[in-house]
């Protein structure tokens, strides 16, 4: 039960972290296992794992009604942490989020993870519901990251079980912000209410990574900030990442992968050699740690660590 703050005070050198989707439903824990197995080699201290908000259905009553029916399309955050945290050694860090769930459950959730030992949280926002302008809390919920980071460390405070907190934050600016002052402004708020580290956004070009770090040091914020990388695969992911992230992708990679379109490998190992480059300069100027998305893809990711680690 090591907290993530203390991690990185200690590391002498840096190292690689990674973070994991939970598997649709119908994966069994073996294969889970399994799938998180191979990264074990390079002794990653700890593993995030993402949460994903209930997907809502309207299904049609025979009254000419519809009724919303909630829908769980992957197994829990917390279980697959627990399921990790049983079998490897290596600390788990569960996604919290604001995004449909209110105060109330998200203690529940607090009480769930405490119970299993698990000490390291990351505080996260969450999408919008697909459709919405705007994010909409739930009645009773929380609207901001920083309310949740604030939430996070009042339960630590109530009950004595004080969680290491980790926030998100965005190099290129969160899409809702109106400027870069003001996002930097609220990734501010959310250190000043208890966050421990920020791991930041993927982008791709790491000069956009190195002055975000250097204005979140001239804005007072002084907790470690952690790149975060995942390496392109596919020439759809041009259009695909922009539109979901809100980041950009340099000239010079998307006019390769796309001179390679047609071709899935080379655009496979184009994103990769990319990354790798991102990775090395990235260790060269002294980062802490590089945190890894895999987003349900191993084979990349495990090359990185081979080459970079």
């Amino acid at each position: 039960m090591v907290k993530i703050a203390a991690i990185l005070a200690s590391a002498r050198r840096p190292f690689p972290s990674i973070e994991i989707v939970p598997p649709l439903k119908g994966m069994t824990k073996g294969e889970l296992l399994d799938s998180v197995r191979p990264f074990m080699e390079f002794k990653p201290p700890y593993i995030n794992v993402t949460n994903h908000r209930d997907e809502c259905v309207y299904v049609p009553q025979p009254d000419g009604r519809f009724v919303c029916r909630t829908v769980r399309s992957r197994v829990s955050c917390t279980a697959v942490c627990a399921a990790i945290q049983s079998a490897f050694d290596t600390e788990v860090v569960p996604h919290v989020i604001c995004a449909g769930t209110t105060a109330d459950r998200i203690e529940a959730e607090l009480q769930d993870l405490a119970f299993l030992g698990i000490s390291n949280v990351m505080a996260l926002r969450g999408d919008s519901l697909v459709g919405e302008k705007r994010f909409t809390p739930e009645p009773g919920g929380y609207r901001y990251a920083s309310e949740l980071v604030s939430a996070v460390r009042a339960y630590g405070k109530n009950t004595g079980y004080d969680f290491c907190i980790g926030v998100g934050g965005y190099p290129e600016k969160h899409f809702e912000a109106a400027n870069p002052e003001e996002d930097l402004a609220n990734l501010k708020r959310k250190v000043d209410a208890g966050a421990d580290y920020i791991i930041t956004q993927m982008f791709f070009d790491n000069a956009v990574f190195y002055r975000f770090r250097d204005r979140c040091r001239a804005a007072g914020i002084t907790v470690p900030v952690i790149p975060g990388l995942k390496p392109l695969s596919t020439a759809r992911q041009l259009e695909l990442l922009p539109q979901t992230f809100s980041i950009d992708i340099p000239q010079e990679l998307s006019a390769e992968i796309r001179a390679h379109a047609g071709d899935r490998a080379a655009c496979y190992e184009i994103g990769r050699r990319w990354c790798e480059a991102q990775c090395r300069d990235l260790l060269r100027h002294g980062v802490p740690a590089v945190h890894f998305y895999t987003m349900g893809r191993q084979d990349n990711v495990i090359s990185l660590l081979q080459t970079c680690f």
